[in-house]
């Protein structure tokens, strides 16, 4: 598993749901993407947008699970496609 130091978690009041901020490092350590793919691929909408931590700031973060549901559709499509 990984450990990040700059880790953000937030209630969702909807929801009941912890809801867990993770930075570039993490990202890059959850998936075996590079920093500059993951950029890449939120550019053409295919990855998670990341969220800004302040307003008119330059630091960003990823939603945990928002980065864990878009590996579990790689798989689902990996695993769709082998069905087929």
């Amino acid at each position: 598993m990984y450990h990040q130091k700059h880790e953000h978690r937030h209630l969702n009041t909807e929801t009941g749901q912890v809801r867990k901020l993770i930075r570039i490092k993490s990202v890059t350590q959850i998936t075996g993407l590079s920093k500059s793919y993951i950029y890449e691929l939120c550019n053409k909408n295919l990855f998670p947008n990341s969220v800004k931590l302040v307003v008119g700031g330059t630091s960003v973060a990823w939603v945990e699970q928002e980065v864990l549901d878009w590996i579990d559709s790689r798989i689902k499509e990996r695993d769709e496609a082998a069905q087929s």
